[in-house]
């Protein structure tokens, strides 16, 4: 484990959820990627994963400088489907 961040939506007024960590860390997170990280989501399918999916697509164009089609084709076939570097257990 390189790095511990926390997100709390209960425990106060402004609710800061995972994909808002993840977008504030966007650097940090690209470099991890591009140094092969592996990225495991674990949680609610209906909100968190789709909206984790979205920011992690987000990451990669705006530190990776991809276009939309490329980012979403790297995340969803590239990171996903061939080198199986993000792996999702939602339910």
């Amino acid at each position: 484990l390189y790095k511990f961040t926390t997100a709390w939506s209960r425990d106060q007024e402004e609710k800061i959820y995972v994909q808002h960590r993840l977008k504030e860390h966007g650097a940090e997170v690209w470099e991890w990627f591009e140094n092969g990280a592996y990225f495991y989501i674990c949680g609610d399918k209906q909100y968190m994963a789709k909206d984790v999916h979205r920011a992690l697509i987000d990451i990669a164009i705006e530190h990776g400088g991809m276009s939309e089609a490329d980012a979403t084709h790297f995340i969803e076939k590239t990171m996903m489907k061939e080198q199986k570097r993000y792996l999702r257990d939602v339910y």
